[in-house]
């Protein structure tokens, strides 16, 4: 039986249910390395590392969780749940969990990076939180500060110091990054465009070439550059055609069902036909390559790539191992990683190699992924973390 990082796990039971918790805790007894080629492993003791390094993967269990977004600063690995923050210190094992008792607004993380060379942090409905450098408390920018919205997907900072941040309301441009001057917020919405961002509900965000950016949306792909907006979704060539991946569609249910937006934006993109999770205009993961062209996760119409407004769809028919894509991520190496929601996939000569559980995956549905200074890979799923060693 796979041993547990039960710290790592009591932490955040103790924030769910409201329970006090220890601030920082010491190497934990329970921390163990899954290695790949055995199914079970033995408890940290004195004198040994609760990790082992040499063990190809390691799981950290977070509970009834989505692991919606890993950050890796240095020895410093920040993971984002459903239910708050946690500050792992590769060289110590410490944890620290930040939650609504340590003044974030919201429990639900959707962000994690860099502004001003602290952690910030964007949340679903608590607005965007900046962690002060010596972790005592939080800087809060909410709808009084000129957010657009309190549920925020994506921050991006500009050369020349502007920063971007995605919400489900717009996407805001703060100037000059003077995140406490009002005069220097300004929104960009689909009606003060003329439809230049084709949704309001903006999901991540991405620096393209020569200060130019990239916004992935619930309709759609955009760029905005010199001032001019562009935009392609399913109409231009953004996502695979329903008949090629219908029978590949993991979750049969039917959105339109199960609230008033879906049902409406079925109608806006004439999908009433439609009665399963597909959506080729919904673009929930954005990445653009070292070349500048541009890679977006679909819901269900699979990988897109833009390269210079010549789109190219890849789905399970082309090796993916899932057409909802979850993640993206471009390593120091260059090299393409996607989260689907049936494993992992990484690009390599035009062709996708695969990975699940039996590669040491936490589970299949990937929903973050990052690489560290070291290389070693982070992959967030539902319940849990795998960091893994190397992955050929």
């Amino acid at each position: 039986m796979k041993r547990f990082n039960k710290t790592l796990l009591s932490l955040l039971f103790a924030s769910a249910m409201n329970q006090p918790y220890a601030a920082e805790t010491t190497t934990p007894a329970a921390v163990a390395p899954v290695p790949a080629t055995s199914t079970a492993s033995h408890p940290a003791t004195a004198g040994h590392p609760a990790v082992n390094p040499h063990a190809n993967f390691t799981h950290f269990r977070v509970g009834d969780r989505n692991v919606k977004r890993i950050f890796a600063d240095g020895d410093i690995v920040w993971v984002g749940t459903s239910g708050g923050v946690i500050r792992y210190d590769t060289t110590t094992d410490q944890y620290k969990l930040f939650d609504v008792k340590s003044g974030l607004l919201a429990h639900g993380i959707f962000y994690l990076g860099k502004l001003f060379d602290r952690l910030a942090v964007g949340t679903y409905g608590g607005g965007l939180s900046i962690l002060k450098s010596d972790l005592s408390g939080w800087d809060t920018y909410n709808v009084p500060e000129g957010l657009a919205d309190a549920f925020v997907y994506g921050v991006q900072e500009m050369d020349n110091g502007d920063i971007w941040i995605a919400t489900w309301s717009g996407a805001n441009l703060v100037k000059d990054g003077d995140l406490g001057n009002p005069e220097k917020w300004e929104t960009y919405t689909v009606e003060n465009t003329n439809h230049g961002l084709p949704n309001d509900w903006v999901y991540a965000l991405a620096k393209g070439k020569d200060g130019t950016i990239w916004f992935a949306t619930e309709g759609g792909l955009a760029h905005f550059a010199d001032g001019k907006w562009e935009n392609w979704d399913h109409k231009k060539g953004v996502g695979a055609e329903y008949d090629l991946v219908k029978a590949d569609i993991q979750y049969k249910t039917d959105p339109g069902k199960a609230s008033k937006h879906h049902a409406r934006q079925k109608e806006e993109y004439d999908l009433q036909e439609v009665d399963i999770s597909y959506n080729p205009n919904y673009i929930i993961s954005l990445a653009v390559d070292n070349d500048g062209s541009v890679w977006a996760g679909t819901w269900g119409g699979g990988l897109v790539h833009n390269v210079d407004g010549k789109i190219t769809n890849y789905t399970t028919k082309d090796g993916l191992p899932g057409n909802h894509i979850f993640a993206l991520h471009i390593d120091s190496k260059g090299t393409l990683w996607v989260g689907t929601s049936n494993g992992l996939a990484k690009m390599e000569d035009g062709k996708f190699k695969t990975y699940g559980t039996n590669n040491g995956l936490f589970a299949n549905n990937v929903f973050s992924i990052t690489s560290d200074q070291e290389g070693k890979y982070w992959i967030g799923s539902y319940g849990g973390v795998a960091r893994i060693n190397s992955l050929p």
